[in-house]
């Protein structure tokens, strides 16, 4: 695996480029974001990570570019920012996911290997069911459409894509937050819960309304896909 990484501090990089070593991964790090972007376009990596404040370029604008450019290469993105509302500014621009500093080595590594796991899936031509089919929504996993009433979705970021998907498979079931980081993100719970808050709210926008919202809380549990009128109170 070919990782780069766009990080300003040394003392983060020189972390995970000893955890690299340890998994094989090989890194090439970049201090500056208007070098690094330029780095990244010389040549085809499988993973990026980078920091969101940075000089030369900030990691959101970085993201943004690169999604602009139709390149689909999974990005976890950086950050000593933690309130709801740049972690959502973070996803919304392509993020895949969002790693709040000081973090673990050991959770960014099951992080990366959870990210890449759906993509190299794909380079190694594994084959899934085609359409999966709701009372509103038809879903296609191979090449990622979303029909909701046969109007086409366009807007998903690829981990609310993952977890509609993985919500339509199961109806009605209820999960918690540590199982669906486990079986949507695939790596368990690290007190982080607050990602899968964040993309609900943000499936509820694109895709539900008032009279069907679809994704439900189930307070003190928590969500299940629902495709009954009213939420539940």
């Amino acid at each position: 695996m070919r990782v780069l990484v766009i990080e300003d501090n040394e003392s983060v990089c020189s972390m995970i480029e000893m955890f690299f070593s340890k998994e094989g991964i090989e890194g090439e790090f970049v201090h500056d974001g208007l070098k690094g972007y330029h780095r990244f376009k010389e040549e085809i990596w499988d993973l990026l990570i980078v920091d969101w404040m940075l000089p030369g370029m900030d990691g959101v604008t970085i993201c943004r570019k690169i999604r602009e450019e139709k390149n689909t290469v999974p990005i976890i993105m950086l950050t000593a920012k933690d309130s709801e509302s740049d972690q959502v500014l973070g996803l919304e621009m392509g993020a895949d996911d969002y790693v709040t500093k000081p973090f673990s080595p050991l959770a960014l590594m099951a992080r990366i290997k959870a990210v890449t796991r759906r993509y190299q899936n794909r380079a190694t031509g594994e084959v899934e069911v085609d359409t999966l089919q709701t009372e509103h929504f038809k879903i296609n996993k191979n090449t990622r459409e979303v029909l909701l009433d046969g109007n086409p979705i366009t807007n998903l970021t690829p981990k609310e894509f993952d977890l509609l998907y993985y919500f339509a498979q199961h109806p009605k079931q209820v999960f918690s937050r540590e199982q669906l980081l486990d079986r949507v993100w695939g790596y368990q719970f690290y007190g982080d819960e607050r990602t899968v808050d964040v993309h609900i709210k943000r499936l509820r926008k694109k895709l539900g309304t008032a009279s069907k919202p679809f994704f439900h809380t189930v307070w003190g549990v928590g969500y299940k896909f629902d495709e009954s009128v009213e939420e539940e109170k």
